[in-house]
């Protein structure tokens, strides 16, 4: 179970990285000014960063514990390894397809409008075998 500060540490952490931001917009761009609160920022970036590490270091021994009680066999480790492979490979066809089709649906648009409708489906044609591979592994995980 996670204790109160656990919670709300990194609600905090991410209040602090962001805050900075409302004030340098706040009162309009002053070379000196905005100088002044880009160090800031920078600074406590720094700091939630650093502090971010330490508290992953500060629960390494829990982690070690969890893992070393996980056990598996060696068919269930090949299935999550036929998981990614299925996933990553259907995420880089996808992309490859989603290159090739888009700018040609963009060309295709910008010389007639009409053509939006069937351009478009191109680009979802190359999107979806990225959902397909998603799939398959979604259904391998299931089985193991």
């Amino acid at each position: 179970m996670l204790s109160l500060i656990e919670m709300f540490l990194p609600l905090i952490a991410v209040i602090l990285v962001i805050l900075p931001l409302f004030f340098m917009l706040d009162k309009g761009p002053k070379a000196i000014n905005v100088k002044k609160k880009l160090i800031a920022q920078v600074s406590i970036f720094t700091g939630v960063f650093i502090l971010a590490g330490v508290m992953q270091f500060a629960n390494i021994k829990a982690a070690e514990e969890a893992v070393a009680s996980i056990t598996g066999t060696l068919a269930q480790g090949l299935g999550f390894i036929a998981a990614a492979v299925v996933t990553s490979f259907s995420a880089i066809g996808a992309g490859i397809a989603v290159a090739a089709a888009a700018p040609a649906a963009i060309g295709a648009i910008s010389e007639n409008s009409e053509n939006f409708g069937k351009a478009i489906i191109f680009v979802a044609l190359g999107e979806g075998v990225a959902i397909y591979g998603l799939l398959i592994s979604i259904l391998i995980i299931n089985k193991l």
